[in-house]
């Protein structure tokens, strides 16, 4: 029996870049448990004003799928930007799966978020690369949006999905990496971002899933 996705929207933003995105979780259900893709936002409150979020419990979205945070035993933050990793405290009872180079990073660059995502007695199992989580759930790791960004792959009962997080902002983006219009913050490292897209590409998946786009591309 494949993996299940559904997609949990966490908040809304209308911020800085002047453009209204959502932002968007998403659960992977699995026979006997269920991983969570991404925790929503949270941070300091100048972060919040200056993106006029619109935010929702991570718990109230999970409520609406019949769960509680208990039911998720695993978390997946693609990234540890606010609006991925804001409300990883709700799932204290879980282990947080993210690149080491990304812990890393975040530690260095974003103090300020330590209480979402570094709290006292986090148990992080911290990947180098590529891993497979569970059988039909596996990592890629896709440095370029930041170091240490990585996507989730998920074989379903209708055929794979990939979670991109912030591999690609939008369908645009995704499609069409040789572009050098790039909204702000895309890419840390363009080249890199380039080569990740691509590789998501090669992979061939049959449904790609957005964090800021509800639309979903079919292969």
């Amino acid at each position: 029996m494949g993996l299940e996705v559904k997609r949990l929207h966490l908040a809304q933003l209308r911020g800085v870049d002047g453009l209204d995105w959502p932002v968007h979780g998403f659960v992977v259900t699995f026979p006997g448990g269920a991983a969570l893709v991404d925790t929503g936002v949270g941070g300091p409150q100048k972060w919040l004003a200056d993106w006029r979020v619109v935010n929702r419990s991570v718990a109230d979205a999970l409520d609406e799928l019949g769960m509680t945070p208990g039911d998720v035993g695993l978390v997946i933050n693609t990234h540890l930007h606010f609006d991925h990793c804001g409300q990883n405290a709700v799932f204290k009872h879980a282990a947080f799966y993210l690149q080491r180079t990304e812990l890393l990073r975040a530690r260095l660059e974003s103090p300020q978020l330590a209480g979402w995502f570094d709290f006292m007695n986090a148990r992080f199992e911290l990947l180098d690369g590529d891993a497979e989580l569970l059988p039909g759930l596996r990592v890629l790791a896709t440095p370029g949006h930041t170091v240490g960004h990585q996507c989730v792959l998920v074989d379903t009962a209708d055929g794979s999905a990939a979670l991109i997080g912030d591999a690609a902002y939008t369908p645009r983006q995704y499609r069409d990496p040789d572009t050098d219009d790039l909204p702000d913050g895309q890419a840390s490292d363009p080249t890199a971002w380039r080569a990740s897209v691509r590789r998501i590409q090669h992979v061939a998946p049959d449904r790609v899933h957005f964090c800021h786009s509800t639309e979903v591309i079919h292969a």
